[in-house]
């Protein structure tokens, strides 16, 4: 829409006829923006709603100032009519004639009827609501003009609004709620049910959202319209879509959780296999530090030997109770069940190992001392010395406890140490520190 030009003395013929133009062309331009307007589809869906809240508040505002744009748009088309019809009276225009258009084109010749029908609730020129007790307005031709964009421009801001939320929100969400209807039948397809599984809870959860949103946008599109900040154009803004954002994104992470379950039910008995193999080892490795130790009790005296426990049957049951969640294709409680059995499988294996290794420590020391005394032995053969009587008797003395059951693990390394001792003082080495080597053959190992 378009403004007139402010009142001014009386005009002449030329005046007169540039005036008439651009108000001519004006009234088309009005015309032509109140009938689009009127056949806006965001218009045509408000008639027809359900509306609540601020929408139908502000829809009641807007289908007043609808009504009124025409009450005045019609005024205008009067008060133009009439400008044409006295300037076709004569070609060169009388006085008297110039006179009355200088009135109709300047002055306030528009008196539009304020009933109380076409007023009550249409916004009020600058803001504000019509005041009820108005009889009637007087308007000049660009003052109407004036009033009849501000009309204009706040209806077509309230319909463009609607119509955006309309078109973008209802369709979102309702192929979110198709992927939802999917999602809920492939999770109840692996067991995963409201009560039974966190993720069942949460579909039922984002169900009763998505319902309850589609209801509200469509009886309250303007509740989800955020204005855009510092625009006066008309359906300025966008849709506010954090609500259906943030179910979208609770969808989304249900269907990876969903996601891992299937994995589960794919790989399911590759897993259970896996771990009956790993308990298996842990149980064989067990039995093997017991049996050990037996043997380390026989053989090696004065020595604590760690207790080995018994196999893991509590990891057996829940194995069992995995194998039965399988056969009753109860995925979602076999996915947590199978991630806690892997690692605590593994971890009873690492203990078992662990706890061979503790058993058979002593018979490892009883090795260890066996190789040293048989290196120091073949170091003495090699520089003659085999039959040195005091090397002789330290040798066998200490082969006697290494050799023995029980061996006295203590006092056979005593014995091995003299011999180390004596084999260096010959040798001419400094006798070496207990339990630190005794020189640079042994740093380098008993057979350099």
């Amino acid at each position: 829409m378009a403004d007139t030009d402010p009142a001014g003395p009386v005009i002449d013929r030329d005046e007169v006829d540039r005036a008439l133009a651009r108000l001519g062309a004006e009234h088309e331009a009005i015309e032509t923006s109140l009938l689009a307007l009127q056949d806006h589809a965001g218009r045509r869906l408000l008639e027809g709603a359900g509306l609540t809240g601020v929408t139908a508040e502000r829809w009641t505002s807007t289908e007043a100032a609808i009504t009124l744009l025409w009450t005045y748009f019609d005024a205008y088309t009067d008060v133009l009519r009439t400008a044409r019809e006295i300037r076709a009276r004569r070609r060169w225009s009388s006085r008297e004639d110039l006179a009355e258009l200088t009135e109709l084109l300047r002055g306030e010749p528009v008196t539009v009827a304020g009933s109380a029908a076409a007023t009550a609730n249409a916004p009020a020129p600058h803001g504000g609501q019509a005041g009820p007790g108005v009889l009637s307005e007087r308007w000049s031709l660009s003052a109407l003009v004036d009033r009849m964009n501000e009309l204009y421009a706040s209806s077509l801001d309230m319909v463009v609004a609607a119509d955006a939320v309309w078109s973008a929100l209802p369709a979102r969400i309702d192929l979110l709620s198709a992927e939802l209807r999917r999602t809920s039948r492939l999770a109840h397809s692996v067991g995963v049910r409201p009560g039974e599984h966190p993720a069942g809870d949460d579909l039922e959860r984002i169900t009763r959202t998505l319902k309850k949103l589609r209801e509200q946008v469509v009886s309250d599109p303007l509740a989800f319209w955020r204005p855009a900040e510092g625009s006066s154009a008309p359906g300025g803004g966008k849709p506010d879509t954090t609500v259906y954002d943030r179910e979208a994104r609770a969808l989304e992470d249900v269907r990876r959780e969903i996601d891992a379950v299937l994995a589960v039910r794919q790989d399911a008995e590759k897993r259970i296999v896996r771990l009956r193999d790993v308990l298996s080892r842990a149980d064989r490795t067990l039995a093997e530090a017991r049996t050990a130790r037996g043997e380390v009790l026989a053989k090696i005296a004065a020595t604590e030997v760690p207790v080995v426990s018994g196999p893991p049957t509590a990891l057996q049951e829940q194995l069992s109770t995995a194998a039965e969640y399988r056969r009753h294709a109860q995925w979602h409680r076999l996915s947590p069940l199978l991630e806690s059995l892997e690692q605590k499988a593994e971890d009873e294996l690492l203990r078992a190992r662990e706890s061979l290794t503790a058993v058979t420590a002593p018979l490892a020391v009883r090795a260890e001392l066996r190789g040293r005394l048989d290196a120091y032995r073949a170091k003495v053969t090699r520089h003659g010395l085999a039959e040195d009587p005091l090397l002789v008797e330290r040798y066998e003395k200490a082969r006697r406890m290494l050799w023995s059951a029980p061996c006295d693990l203590r006092a056979a390394e005593q014995a091995v140490l003299r011999y180390q001792q004596a084999v260096a003082e010959l040798l001419g080495a400094a006798p070496g520190v207990p339990g630190q080597g005794t020189g640079p053959d042994e740093r380098r190992g008993p057979g350099a």
